[in-house]
């Protein structure tokens, strides 16, 4: 009998700190062994003159998703975790979204009924838009007991905005019963009130969407929730990142040992504002939020 399901050999493995050449035996879907000469494996790979790298963990992920307007996200579990398999991704964290008035168990529930379709693994962060009692009490507790360890909060967008304290009532819980916080960070109001004299003056196009919301927005409520999560102690992260000054507001709170991390994503690195400028429809296919900056 082999001792291996699939040995690996000959590769380059790539670990977070080293670069060498070795076997890897994997039993029952796991690493069981990493080292030179390993024993037969019942199926062999020869990797030589390959890197072998870990799977990649893709912790942003919009997943046949339905949204506030009653769109869906294009990728499906199936097409999406496919997609991410040949690019070398292993597990991907997409978001199971609360629906205002209604509980969080009944949309993990429903979202996770999607993604057994998945060829991957994958997990999710729970989005709370509505934290009742009932949610705050005994839904996002057993969920997080159940292993959903990650919380996604948002402070703009109408249909899923909160208040600071209602905020603070998620990040108690979290802090409470163990789970990680993470945040869209935009100022709600001040990008209600450009919006509203960008539509007085005329300017629709989509390359006012960044006007709506400039580096400012994003650095304030970056800002203020870094103090919410200091005076409770609780891990955070803010997603996508976009400027400077937001990222400075997390170094300087680092600094202090503020327990807050930053994400950014691919578009904020490849796009810019002018990339919605450009003519026609083309423009409106480059907006997302916070905006692409100069």
């Amino acid at each position: 009998m082999a001792a291996y399901d699939t040995v690996i050999r000959g590769g380059t493995v790539v670990t977070a700190s080293d670069m060498f050449q070795a076997d890897i035996g994997i039993a029952g879907g796991r690493v069981a062994a990493l080292g030179e000469r390993l024993d037969a494996g019942a199926h062999e790979i020869d990797a030589g003159g390959r890197l072998v790298m870990p799977g990649g963990v893709d912790s942003h992920c919009h997943i046949e998703q339905p949204g506030s307007t009653g769109g869906t996200n294009a990728d499906t579990f199936t097409s999406g975790s496919i997609s991410a398999a040949c690019g070398g991704t292993t597990t991907t964290i997409s978001f199971s979204p609360q629906v205002r008035g209604r509980g969080v168990r009944e949309a993990m529930d429903g979202y996770a009924a999607l993604a057994r379709k998945s060829v991957i693994d994958y997990c999710f962060h729970i989005i709370v838009n509505d934290p009742s009692d009932a949610v705050i009490e005994e839904e996002l507790p057993e969920l997080i007991a159940e292993g959903h360890r990650s919380i996604k909060v948002f402070m703009t967008y109408p249909s899923n905005r909160m208040d600071d304290e209602q905020l603070l009532k998620v990040f108690a819980c979290a802090k409470k019963h163990g789970a990680f916080v993470c945040v869209h960070a935009e100022n709600h109001d001040a990008i209600m009130w450009m919006t509203d004299r960008l539509l007085e003056a005329g300017l629709t196009s989509p390359r006012y969407h960044a006007w709506s919301k400039p580096p400012v927005v994003e650095r304030e409520a970056v800002h203020r929730v870094i103090a919410l999560a200091e005076l409770l102690d609780l891990p955070i992260q803010v997603f996508h990142v976009t400027c400077a000054e937001a990222a400075e507001e997390i170094r300087r709170a680092q600094a202090r040992g503020i327990k807050v991390f930053g994400e950014t994503c691919p578009q904020y690195l490849t796009l810019t504002a002018d990339d919605m400028d450009r003519d026609g429809f083309e423009g409106a296919k480059f907006i997302c939020s916070p905006a692409p900056r100069t």
